[in-house]
C-alpha cells in the first residue's frame, strides 16, 4: 500500500494502513471471522476519533470493508474493493498446506497472486523484485494464514450485506487475476446500488504491487 497511502497522505487525507490483530506488528490473537474483523476496523476509527472514512480493502480486506459498510453505514462514506470475490472460497490444497504451516502455502499464494508478467519481472521500482518482495511479506504473516483462509471460505453474508449498502462503491479487478477473477465479483455488483468497476488489463491478484499506478489512478478518480 506504500504508493497509494503516501499519495493520499500527501494530499490532505488522514490515512490508516494497519495490520489486523495477530498480523505483522499488531499484537493479540487473530480474529476468526470477517464480521469480527469489520467490527475491529470500526473500533479502530473510534480509537483515533474518526467519525467517517472511505474503506479500501484488498482480497480478504475487501470482504472486511464490505461488511463494515453494511454493519456501520453511518461510518463508511465510500467503499473501494480491490480483487474481490463472493463467495471467496479457498482450495482444499491451500487450506491443508496453511493448516500444516507449510511453506508451500505461501509459494502457492505468491504464484497465483501474480500474472505471468509480474512473475517475469517488471517491477515499476527499479531494482526491486515483485515475487521476492511479496514472499517476504507473506512470511511475516504466515502464523494466522489458516485462520484468515477459514474466515474467507466461511463468509456467507456477502450478497445480503451488499444489498444493504447505499454508499458509492468502486470495484478494481485484475484482468489476469487467477485467485479472484473479474467474473467472481458479479454477484456483489448485482446487489450493489451505486457501484462501478475498473478492470486493470494484464493485472494479477496482487494489484497494489504489480500495477500500483493503475490502482492509484482508479482510487484518485473515485475518492476525489
Amino acid at each position: 500500500w506504500a504508493l497509494q497511502s503516501r499519495y493520499f497522505a500527501y494530499h490532505g487525507f488522514n490515512v490508516l494502513a494497519v495490520d489486523l490483530p495477530g498480523h505483522g506488528r499488531s499484537q493479540g490473537p487473530a480474529l476468526t471471522s470477517v464480521q469480527d474483523m469489520a467490527d475491529w476496523a470500526v473500533r479502530l476509527l473510534d480509537a483515533v476519533s474518526i467519525k467517517q472514512a472511505t474503506f479500501v480493502g484488498h482480497s480478504m480486506g475487501s470482504l472486511i470493508s464490505l461488511e463494515a459498510a453494511a454493519r456501520y453505514p453511518d461510518r463508511v462514506t465510500q467503499l473501494a474493493l480491490i480483487a474481490t470475490a463472493f463467495p471467496m472460497k479457498v482450495s482444499d490444497a491451500l487450506l491443508s498446506a496453511a493448516s500444516a504451516n507449510e511453506h508451500a502455502a505461501l509459494e502457492m499464494i505468491n504464484v497465483w497472486s501474480h500474472s505471468a508478467n509480474g512473475q517475469a519481472g517488471g517491477n515499476r521500482v527499479p531494482g526491486q523484485w515483485i515475487m521476492g518482495g511479496s514472499m517476504r511479506l507473506l512470511e511475516r504473516t504466515a502464523g494466522p494464514l489458516h485462520i484468515d483462509f477459514v474466515a474467507c471460505d466461511g463468509y456467507t453474508a456477502g450478497e445480503v450485506s451488499a444489498a444493504s449498502i447505499a454508499c458509492p462503491v468502486l470495484i478494481i479487478a485484475g484482468g489476469k487475476d487467477a485467485m479472484t477473477p473479474p467474473r467472481a465479483a458479479r454477484a456483489l455488483l448485482a446487489k450493489l446500488g451505486d457501484a462501478r468497476s475498473v478492470i486493470v488489463e494484464g493485472g494479477g491478484h496482487d494489484l497494489m504491487s504489480e500495477q500500483p499506478d493503475a490502482v492509484l489512478d482508479a482510487l484518485i478518480a473515485f475518492i476525489q
